[in-house]
């Protein structure tokens, strides 16, 4: 089939990829504008953009995708993965076979661009992706196919978008073949739906006066991005992983303020929550190098920082 490709971010180009692999014609890709780097300099191209010239695909990248923008293009079917923009109807009807969107979700739960971190925010014990025929609505089309997968306790961002991907290609070559075949029987999504909203950078923050294991998502949740955080002497701490302080006898916690810091050793800090207790077993401090360090590299250079007694807010 002649596809045309829509996506920006590297979960998108991991798709691309398998569809650059198979029997299967790109067309052309569709991306987001180039956006400047993190620190504000020359605009940098996306992920599948970046694939795209590695295989010399021609890129459109439309501030706003219309119709006119492909109409010179002839094409059986439109893949979008990741887009980030919610395409318009004269769009959705443009392609033979119509539109059909990668959707790392189990749908109806987490509509939305946000579904991969919701999920773990939420403490879902599954995810999966869904393979959906696009329609007017906000991930609201008929399921062609899906698959899913258990999340595990120490799930992150980072692990399951790497889960998602590789079902997702699979999932996403099933439906093309299902639709160049003419046997595809999509499936209305049933009642229930919940939004995953975007992320929102201040959600990151670490309330210390949560209970430990919701501190605990929140640390999966936002690894690789945004990244928790917390202050610790007007410094932002950066919170790459945790782990929740289970194998050994909990303190008194009427004792301590939540955010208080209880013991330091090579496994991490030790801080009290709102109930429970979380050892931070990688932190990023804007010092020196701002290297990740373990437990093992605070008690060599910066325990005098993490003190008992000390307070993260």
């Amino acid at each position: 089939m002649k596809l045309l490709f829509a996506g920006t971010p590297a979960f998108a180009a991991e798709h691309l990829a398998a569809l650059i692999q198979s029997e299967h014609t790109v067309v052309a890709v569709i991306s987001q504008p180039d956006k400047p780097g993190k620190r504000g300099k020359k605009p940098l191209p996306c992920a599948v953009k970046q694939l795209a010239e590695q295989h010399q695909l021609a890129v459109l990248q439309p501030t706003r995708l219309r119709r006119a923008d492909i109409d010179h293009l002839s094409v059986d079917l439109m893949v979008v993965v990741a887009y980030g923009q919610i395409l318009q109807p004269e769009v959705l009807g443009f392609p033979t076979y119509g539109c059909i969107n990668v959707h790392g979700s189990l749908l109806p739960r987490w509509r939305g661009a946000a579904p991969i971190q919701r999920a773990i925010l939420a403490g879902d014990s599954d995810s999966g992706v869904c393979i959906i025929q696009m329609d007017a609505g906000l991930d609201t089309g008929a399921v062609l196919v899906s698959a899913s997968t258990p999340l595990s306790p120490a799930e992150t961002s980072a692990s399951l978008s790497a889960k998602l991907s590789s079902l997702g290609q699979q999932a996403l070559l099933k439906a093309i073949k299902q639709i160049a075949e003419g046997n595809a029987q999509p499936k209305p999504q049933a009642d229930g739906a919940t939004y995953a909203r975007k992320i929102d950078k201040l959600e990151a923050r670490i309330d210390w006066s949560l209970p430990a294991a919701v501190i605990d998502r929140v640390v999966r949740g936002f690894n690789p991005d945004p990244v928790a955080f917390t202050e610790l002497h007007e410094l932002r701490l950066k919170v790459w992983a945790a782990e929740l302080n289970v194998a050994e006898q909990p303190h008194d916690s009427g004792k301590y303020q939540p955010g208080e810091v209880l013991a330091l050793a090579k496994r991490g800090v030790l801080v009290a929550c709102g109930s429970g207790e979380i050892w931070l077993t990688a932190i990023q401090l804007p010092l020196g190098k701002g290297s990740i360090l373990s437990g093992a590299d605070i008690l060599n250079a910066r325990k005098e920082l993490f003190a008992p007694g000390t307070i993260l807010n």
